[in-house]
């Protein structure tokens, strides 16, 4: 009774100088009890050896003895204290669900286990695991997270922890398999593979985060395609709506016209009777009228009456009249009306589509609008390039410029400094004004020195004009293009892998020609020549424009 009462003091059990629960307590000579590590603590720092309760002085240093019998007073303590709040502290811990390791101390409602001790086989929850985390003893015990299963890591034959691996047979051991049956194999701390394992693990998962950001990064690609697929979608919906509508009011206007025209000609026809019948009438109305002048006379019974009368009468010339024996109103001829209108909206339908395609594909390829600018490296010396390297214009004097292997020597002709290997590319260029002039791409190896013979065989896709109205297509043999009017501006377009270089009449929004089928396996470069000066009458500069895209 007196011990259950002793316990019921806290005071009792506290070191008087960290002012906590005994841990491992020791006794000096005097009969004082102290934390071992406190005491010992105690006199490092001080350079008499003093007792901290009585002030008692020892000439050496004391030899101290575990008092086992407060070590065992202090357990009884915790273990009291530990039940007197494992009721409350327990509802309020997290109970051990399905699938979860539970504690192994708790009796009743099973509380989660917060760690695994690998020396006791045992899982203990956060109230249970606390003489693991104080006495010094327990705390050499190794701990990881809750396991199940603890008696698995022991070896089945020699009832020893698995604690080395055998990298001969790959598998786990206890200390007496590998002096007997692993004894000549390859035998490795279990911590020493378990590094190992741990490093090829962070090897595999990095290369295996590297796949998934691959295949991130593939799936945003896809996406954009998507997107991008989604609004070319829209704009051609768009285009398609915008040339179908027209189409449809140019079909529409035609109907109307031919309605129109076929009710034009019955209204015609209309008037032309409505004349003849009001004619007709008038006539009638004049016969009838003598008729009824006639027939009154006629029965007159007074005879000196009805020969004063005849006479007035003028019998033999009645009202004037007209000879309608000849005269008709035909139906008006319809033959061939529808046919000659739709001949005509035919007509009028493939002049505004061919406008509307045109406008359509000037605007699809306007969107791979490039910057160009012309390198002076690579121009003509009688050339005049601007100072924004915009602007290239034939000169009367030849410049005194270094003869690099990029300068063209014989022809009049500069290059852009940009070059182009893949995808899609736009610019477009003032002609206005010009006699003369050459525009297309080239590819980089072609000959810069002495004559230059423009045709794709020899690296060239472009188009001319000479004379002021002689325009061809410089294909390996030249090929003379009919145009309805004179460009004002030229557009040039090049697909890369489709091996495509269109041209265009910018205002016109008409494609000139495409050089199609073209293979292409080095850089292209934007390639211009202004032509000769010709004495002042093709003196306009070749201008690379911005383009304007609606």
């Amino acid at each position: 009774m007196a011990a259950a009462n002793y316990l019921q003091s806290e005071d009792q059990f506290l070191c008087s100088i960290c002012l906590d629960v005994f841990t491992d307590p020791v006794t000096t000579s005097c009969g004082h009890n102290f934390c071992k590590n406190c005491i010992n603590a105690h006199w490092n720092t001080n350079y008499q050896y003093l007792c901290p309760m009585c002030k008692k002085a020892f000439s050496t240093r004391p030899e101290l003895h575990v008092n086992t019998f407060i070590c065992e007073m202090v357990v009884q303590f915790r273990e009291s204290e530990q039940q007197k709040t494992s009721s409350s502290s327990r509802s309020e811990k997290q109970v051990a669900k399905p699938g979860e390791v539970p504690c192994d101390v708790c009796t009743g409602t099973k509380v989660k286990a917060l760690k695994s001790c690998l020396v006791c086989l045992t899982s203990y929850c956060e109230t249970h695991l606390e003489p693991h985390l104080t006495m010094s003893g327990l705390k050499r015990h190794q701990l990881i997270d809750p396991v199940e299963n603890l008696e698995d890591r022991m070896c089945t034959k020699h009832d020893k922890p698995l604690e080395l691996f055998c990298k001969t047979d790959q598998t786990c051991v206890c200390m007496l398999c590998s002096a007997l049956d692993h004894k000549m194999h390859d035998v490795v701390p279990l911590k020493e593979e378990y590094e190992g394992k741990k490093a090829e693990l962070g090897k595999t998962e990095v290369k295996v985060q590297q796949m998934i950001q691959k295949r991130r990064l593939k799936i945003q690609e896809i996406k954009q395609s998507v997107d991008l697929s989604n609004k070319d979608a829209d704009r051609e919906l768009a285009e398609g709506v915008q040339v179908f509508t027209a189409l449809k009011e140019s079909v529409e206007r035609g109907l109307d016209e031919l309605i129109d025209m076929i009710k034009e000609k019955q209204k015609t026809t209309e008037k032309q009777a409505e004349a003849f019948i009001k004619e007709l009438e008038q006539e009638i109305y004049e016969l009838m009228k003598r008729r009824t002048e006639v027939e009154h006379l006629s029965q007159s019974e007074d005879q000196l009456h009805l020969l004063q009368s005849f006479q007035s009468l003028n019998i033999h010339h009645p009202p004037p009249t007209k000879d309608w024996t000849k005269v008709r109103v035909p139906p008006p001829s319809y033959e061939g009306t529808v046919v000659r209108a739709v001949a005509q909206l035919e007509e009028t339908l493939s002049q505004e589509m061919k406008k509307l395609l045109g406008e359509a594909e000037l605007k699809r390829v306007q969107k791979y609008a490039v910057d160009v600018t012309l390198d002076a490296d690579t121009a003509h010396p009688y050339l005049i390039l601007s100072d924004d390297e915009k602007q290239v214009s034939h000169g009367d004097v030849k410049k005194n410029l270094p003869d690099n292997p990029k300068r063209f020597s014989d022809c009049a002709c500069v290059l852009g400094k940009q070059s182009f290997s893949s995808g899609r590319f736009y610019f477009e260029v003032q002609v206005k004004g010009k006699s003369q002039w050459i525009l297309g791409v080239t590819r980089e190896s072609i000959n810069r020195k002495g004559r230059v013979s423009l045709s794709p065989q020899f690296g060239y896709w472009t188009i001319w004009l000479r004379d002021r109205n002689e325009y061809k297509a410089l294909e390996d043999s030249s090929l003379r293009l009919s145009l309805k009017s004179r460009p004002q501006k030229v557009g040039v377009f090049v697909d890369y892998q489709e091996g495509l270089v269109s041209f265009y009449d910018v205002d016109a929004a008409a494609l000139i020609y495409s050089f199609t089928g073209c293979s292409f396996t080095e850089k292209l470069f934007p390639f211009f020549s202004p032509g000769l000066n010709d004495g002042g009458t093709n003196s306009a500069p070749l201008i690379i424009s911005s383009v304007r895209v609606d």
